[in-house]
């Protein structure tokens, strides 16, 4: 089957949402593994819930300043992957504060961003433009129908496909032409490897390959 154009994902997350995190961490690992475009889309929960009618946590500080860093990102989303990282070990796993600015330049400084850069970063996520961007990425998570996060939109044919929640990978799998292989794809490849090169062409079920684990 011919592996066509790589088709774009969009993750709507915010870094209060343990959900959030999952869906994050699993979609980072089929990047290499399916044939999509991964686009970080940080946004304020908080607003979404406002938008649907539910009840509001406040961490504006937090997200703007990860807006502010999708800002300086030059291609990609390699420094928002690793902050956004940081910032939910902080607060799911390391319970630190997140939600102010000393705290958020703290996670930036741990991961080697030069002070100057930080401050950069500080300065800019309270600036009007960063506010706007912030708006109106989460009024966009909102007319794609969200009421929480994390919200992934997958770009199929010319349209959206819209999942909710960190539970719904095996759903999007076959709505873009993939194969889902549970959370870990790269250790159910390390699990393939072991089983012999004559038996290969069988047939095997997860739970076959679970016993090689």
């Amino acid at each position: 089957m011919s592996r066509g154009s790589r088709k774009l994902v969009e993750l709507f997350y915010d870094v209060v949402s343990p959900y959030s995190w999952l869906g994050f961490e699993v979609l980072r690992r089929y990047t290499d593994v399916w044939n999509i475009n991964l686009k970080l889309r940080p946004a304020f929960l908080g607003g979404v819930y406002k938008g649907s009618g539910n009840r509001s946590p406040d961490n504006v500080p937090t997200m703007r300043f990860l807006t502010a860093v999708a800002e300086r990102e030059l291609g990609g989303d390699c420094r928002l992957e690793q902050i956004s990282r940081e910032l939910w070990m902080r607060i799911w796993s390391r319970d630190q504060d997140i939600s102010q600015l000393a705290s958020l330049s703290e996670a930036g400084l741990k991961l080697g961003l030069p002070g100057s850069e930080v401050e950069e970063l500080v300065k800019l996520a309270t600036s009007q433009s960063v506010k706007d961007k912030l708006k109106a990425t989460t009024e966009e998570a909102v007319q794609y129908g969200a009421f929480g996060f994390p919200l992934i939109v997958c770009h199929v044919n010319g349209r959206p496909e819209i999942f909710f929640g960190s539970d719904r990978f095996e759903l999007m799998a076959h709505c873009i032409g993939e194969k889902w292989m549970g959370p870990q794809p790269n250790k159910l490849f390390r699990c393939f490897a072991k089983i012999p090169s004559h038996r290969h062409n069988q047939t095997f079920t997860y739970r076959n390959l679970a016993m090689t684990m």
